[in-house]
């Protein structure tokens, strides 16, 4: 089944230059704006039926470290921040911890199973995650990731690598909100069976940046369908492919 189209296709992809708004922008119309209503669950039902964002959440942005002792001592000594998952993935190279400021009072404490952590955490709004690149903790500069700020790491001429990733969100139904957001003209990075992590995707703001879509209060490996919005199917797309190399 092929999800229905929506009633005025959006314009979320790069576009011409615009006349100068003299610092200003009328945003009224946002603050008015309603979400669709739509299914809840991911299921063969979700392609046939209206897409909704109610149920959406801002679980994350990631940054790359350097290594990981200093950067979770930060985040969880200075900043007072909760550990709540560990994810290590030795064939692509990389770890990813998972901080934030977790409310007992509405997820209830982060459970002891290694195996019920990752779901709890894509529950949990505005977490960090961060990612470490094995190897990164022995180059000899202090700071190797350009954060994409005034500093002037790796501003010198010389191909950089961005520090910055992504911002994440967790969805009902990773296939149903891909569809939606390529039914609203939005790029896809990467979508739900590419690459070797299936039942993610990346989609592309207007300005380049990455937005992770994972399923809502699901543990890795994830669930999937057959196949995605781009047609790719579940056992195709090419491997994981680091997005921090800079490029000319």
């Amino acid at each position: 089944a092929i999800l229905a189209p929506l009633p005025a296709p959006h314009h979320l992809t790069a576009s011409s230059p615009m006349a100068n708004l003299g610092g200003k922008f009328d945003v009224s119309k946002y603050y008015e704006a309603k979400h669709d209503d739509g299914t809840k669950a991911c299921s063969s039902s979700d392609l046939q039926g209206p897409r909704k964002q109610n149920d959406f959440v801002m679980q994350q942005t990631m940054f790359r470290i350097k290594e990981p002792k200093r950067s979770l001592d930060f985040y969880t000594g200075a900043l007072g921040m909760k550990l709540i998952t560990v994810g290590d993935f030795p064939q692509w190279g990389f770890t990813v911890y998972f901080v934030g400021y977790p409310s007992e009072k509405d997820f209830g404490p982060i459970p002891e199973k290694e195996e019920d952590k990752f779901a709890y955490c894509m529950r949990v709004p505005g977490c960090i995650e961060l990612t470490w690149n094995h190897g990164s903790e022995a180059e000899e500069a202090g700071q190797v990731y350009n954060t994409g700020n005034a500093d002037n790491t790796g501003s010198d001429g010389t191909k950089v690598r961005g520090g910055f990733g992504h911002i994440g969100i967790t969805v009902p139904c990773v296939y149903a909100a891909c569809q939606r957001f390529k039914d609203m003209g939005a790029e896809i990075k990467k979508s739900p069976n590419a690459g070797g992590m299936k039942g993610l995707a990346f989609v592309k703001d207007p300005d380049g940046y990455l937005v992770e879509v994972l399923p809502l209060g699901k543990s890795y490996p994830f669930p999937t369908q057959q196949v995605d919005c781009c047609g790719v199917e579940l056992e195709g797309g090419a491997g994981y492919s680091d997005n921090s190399a800079a490029k000319k």
